[in-house]
């Protein structure tokens, strides 16, 4: 059975609920007991020498707990005699044998059920006498292991969180991340370092502080599996929605990670791993969403540790936080003396280039490049997430950049390099096809300009362009005119800086955008003097800005029509209009 079926099967549980919950609740009921049902496959074949195990654990009583794991196979296990098949055989109790059965799990279980808010759902499911349907449902689907391997189960996963977002109306900005989208960045993250991740035995960290069900962490998990099965990827993260937070929980359960690693909470205001550092980082945090929530703990932290904080370059607006998370991610890199990090992170437009010269965001953007942290940024096609049609960035940034890229900047326009999907999922037209992803991972490892001489793209292909660093800062200058009084004299200060010298008029004041590569002067003669001879520039004013025009080095100028078409097509319009009205009056 595919995931597609799989989920289809799950999701006829709806039918059931239909009229005692809202469309919207259906989540709350469907993933919870998916989650149930395959940790109840799982522990199948283990259960009775665990149940053994732990009678013979009590009797001694010797804590059994590290024993039962090992029984189990597992970093969790059950001690109820019951499992869900069992619990068909006793309608009547159905409720409370439910119960003691979640009971019976570990720890780390039974904190993904409360995160769920199940018990509630079981009185609710219960009160509505639908329990028991509902549980029998989910007993007649095989979610063994053998039968639904991880991956196949992280896609059953995947749609069914898709379809939940999709029914109760999430905002844009809680998108959820295509599975092909995270395959390219995980490509991205891991094609510079293939030769040290194939080496036997190699453990290497891997970060998420939005880490939603653990998409991300899985299919980086999936890769390393992959090329080297020898190794070893340990998963750490960190969501703030507690039935996204369980779901994720429960897939590292099930791939044997330690998910004392998955940590509950706002990721600004609550830091789960700090002073932790990792190998790799992968995030898609929510698109333009405020931070105002928050916005006490962060200054806080951004005035009181400055540079030893999260937060030292700068704060971006209240109104979007996206380079917070950008700002997060940087302060778990690994020191590059240490052997460094790589993380790669998906934002919207706005982060390239809102914010004027010493902006919040143009001082962090300015951190970043100055300090040569961001290696290639990739434009993807709109139209790429489910809950949102707008464009798209995977910015990709490292602390151990290799000899040839240091001091530049790669940027990938791939916003032309897509498919059509079979069937629209919610805003998702467009997809990345396995050769897409091949293609743009090339592009970004091999560090080239392509096509050569920056020809226009058809948008069957992606083009890419590097760049320095330099390029994209720029200082603003203040431009002054004198004050003149009625006469049109030149008003002189009296007193202070000014006193001798003209009053700057503050109605004629204007600013320039001088390249970092230029020299201001040199500008100021060619594009300022020749038009207002009087003009100076007030140094004291000037600011360093960076910002990254990422469309306008991409943009291909397109002559317009001659006129002697358009005036044809003119002509041919207004022909058939007085037709039309012609044949109205006639």
């Amino acid at each position: 059975m595919n995931h597609q079926s799989l989920s289809a099967f799950i999701w006829a549980v709806a039918d059931l609920l239909r009229g005692d919950y809202k469309q919207s609740e259906y989540g709350k009921v469907i993933l919870p007991f998916t989650v149930l049902r395959r940790l109840d496959c799982v522990l199948e074949e283990t259960k009775d020498p665990v149940l053994a195990e732990y009678a013979d654990k009590q009797k001694l009583g010797i804590n059994p707990e590290a024993f039962l794991l090992r029984k189990a196979g597992q970093s969790f296990f059950n001690t109820s005699p019951l499992d869900i098949k069992k619990l068909m055989g006793d309608q009547d109790h159905i409720k409370e044998n439910l119960f003691a059965y979640i009971q019976g799990f570990s720890v780390e279980v039974r904190d993904i059920f409360e995160r769920f808010d199940f018990y509630n759902q079981v009185e609710r499911l219960h009160k509505s006498g639908l329990l028991y349907q509902v549980t029998e449902k989910f007993a007649q689907i095989d979610l063994h292991p053998d039968k639904v391997d991880n991956h196949q189960m992280g896609l059953v996963f995947e749609e069914l969180i898709r379809k939940f977002a999709e029914i109760s109306n999430e905002t844009a900005g809680e998108h959820f991340t295509p599975r092909e989208v995270i395959k390219l960045m995980v490509n991205l993250l891991f094609i510079e370092d293939d030769d040290v991740l194939a080496k036997p035995g190699v453990v290497r960290t891997i970060y998420d502080p939005t880490a939603g069900t653990g998409g991300m962490l899985s299919v980086a998990g999936e890769y390393l599996e992959e090329h080297n099965p020898e190794a070893r990827l340990t998963m750490f993260g960190q969501e703030l929605n507690p039935e996204s937070y369980a779901i994720c929980k429960a897939d590292m359960l099930i791939k044997g990670q330690d998910v004392a690693n998955i940590v509950f909470g706002n990721t600004f205001s609550d830091d789960g791993h700090i002073l932790k550092k990792f190998d790799y980082m992968l995030s898609n945090p929510p698109f333009g969403v405020e931070w105002k929530k928050v916005e006490k703990e962060i200054r806080n932290e951004h005035e009181k540790q400055g540079f030893n904080g999260r937060f030292g370059p700068g704060l971006p607006r209240v109104s979007d936080g996206s380079l917070l998370f950008l700002l997060h991610l940087i302060s778990k890199m690994r020191p590059s003396h240490d052997g460094g990090s790589r993380f790669g992170i998906v934002l919207n437009g706005s982060p390239l280039f809102t914010g004027g010269a010493a902006s919040g965001e143009s001082e962090i953007r300015r951190y970043v490049l100055e300090n040569d942290l961001v290696e290639a940024i990739i434009g993807l096609p709109t139209d790429m997430f489910y809950n949102t049609g707008i464009s798209t960035y995977v910015w990709i940034l490292s602390n151990r950049k290799p000899e040839h890229r240091k001091g530049k900047l790669q940027l990938i326009d791939a916003s032309g390099f897509w498919q059509k999907m079979r069937k629209s999922l919610g805003s998702k037209r467009k997809e990345l096809s396995d050769e897409h992803i091949v293609e743009i991972t090339r592009l970004f490892g091999q560090f080239i300009e392509y096509p050569e001489g920056h020809k226009a793209s058809d948008g069957k292909k992606p083009i890419s362009k590097i760049f320095k660093n330099s390029d994209f800062g720029y200082r603003t200058i203040t431009v002054e005119r004198p004050l003149r009084d009625e006469q049109g004299n030149i008003l002189l200060g009296t007193k202070g800086k000014l006193k001798g010298k003209p009053q700057p008029d503050s109605s004629l004041r204007d600013t320039e955008n001088v390249p970092l590569s230029e020299d201001v002067e040199s500008y100021f003669k060619r594009e300022v003097l020749p038009h207002a001879p009087d003009a100076w520039i007030d140094h004291d004013k000037t600011k360093v800005g960076y910002e990254i025009p990422f469309n306008r080095h991409f943009y291909v100028f397109e002559p317009p029509r001659e006129l002697a078409a358009i005036d044809a097509d003119l002509k041919q319009c207004t022909d058939r209009i007085l037709t039309m009205i012609a044949g109205l009056s006639a």
